[in-house]
């Protein structure tokens, strides 16, 4: 066996055998390095491009702010009470947007935050798996739902029950519009906080019924601190698409900007003012047309400024548990 075994080493033909895989291993080394240095590259152009989009974004918003306060005072923009830039003697004063988009915010707020956190407790804590898999994806059908068709809702049906209750409720109201708003973001907050409470491990739960807790003690106690950094992430995204909602305020808000704290009437909001704009009110390159580029960076300032605190609070509470 070994003189057969040595015949066929020194025969060309096992040289020719031997030389034949080796250079098939080294080219599947070399097209294996070829693939990941490809995928490296597909990936780094992607993450790149994002970087990119967004940097062109701010660029574009930066810019074009700078036309607009070359033209209007930066203590007019943040100190007049008035927002008449479509009028024949404009004003600039950004407060009745900033106000009317804080105010349909926190109503939205006011019934997503705790209606999205007991759901996301029952879905977590109490619900089968079975009722987990139905219950949730049908939550999540309500963020597939055009949010025109949301305005209209409000427009047509909420505000009409309300002045049942209101009879001074006017036809265009912030009140509607923020409840509306905030049943369309209860999915970002019960979908996100339940991913969050469900990774908490087992064993915490288990510790907390040891002790004598029972599954609502342990889920306000225990398992809420643990994923309170998640449950945190999905308070920000809520708080940053309440910001940024568009349609339901323009439609069921109205789009009169006014200085008021009193939800059962009528105003502008900073994205309905952009959508006002948009139709084609206001020349391209005039100081109102421009005036929604210093609309949108102070909604982009005000979402950051959420951004920011909410990485904080997220890095202080991980570093806590």
């Amino acid at each position: 066996m070994d003189a057969n075994a040595v015949q066929s080493a020194d025969s060309p033909f096992g040289l020719r055998f031997q030389g034949a895989e080796s250079n098939a291993g080294a080219t599947l080394v070399r097209r294996a390095r070829w693939a990941d240095r490809a995928i490296a590259v597909i990936l780094g152009a992607a993450a790149f491009l994002s970087v990119f989009v967004t940097g062109s974004i701010v660029w574009m918003l930066l810019t074009e702010t700078v036309h607009f306060f070359q033209h209007v005072s930066v203590q007019e923009f943040f100190t007049s009470k008035e927002w008449t830039p479509l009028f024949a003697n404009p004003r600039f004063g950004i407060a009745p947007l900033v106000v009317a988009t804080g105010l349909t915010t926190l109503i939205a707020l006011s019934v997503a935050i705790p209606l999205g956190t007991i759901i996301a407790i029952y879905l977590s804590e109490y619900a089968s798996v079975r009722i987990r898999e139905i219950l949730k994806p049908t939550l999540e059908l309500l963020s597939a739902v055009p949010t025109v068709v949301f305005g209209y809702f409000a427009l047509l049906f909420v505000t009409p029950v309300l002045q049942k209750l209101w009879p001074s409720l006017g036809g265009f109201n912030m009140l509607s519009a923020g409840l509306v708003m905030g049943i369309m973001i209860i999915p970002y907050v019960s979908s996100l906080a339940e991913d969050a409470m469900h990774s908490v491990p087992m064993l915490l739960r288990e510790g907390a019924y040891a002790l004598g807790a029972n599954k609502l003690t342990t889920a306000v106690r225990v398992v809420i601190p643990a994923a309170l950094s998640g449950i945190g992430a999905a308070y920000v995204l809520a708080v940053s698409r309440a910001i940024g909602e568009t349609m339901i305020v323009a439609v069921a808000a109205g789009m009169q900007p006014r200085m008021t704290f009193d939800p059962a009437e009528g105003a502008a909001t900073l994205t309905a003012y952009i959508v006002q704009v948009c139709l084609g009110d206001a020349p391209h390159g005039s100081i109102a047309y421009r005036s929604i580029f210093a609309a949108g960076a102070t909604l982009f300032v005000l979402n950051l400024g959420f951004n920011v605190i909410a990485h904080y609070l997220r890095r202080r509470f991980r570093e806590e548990y």
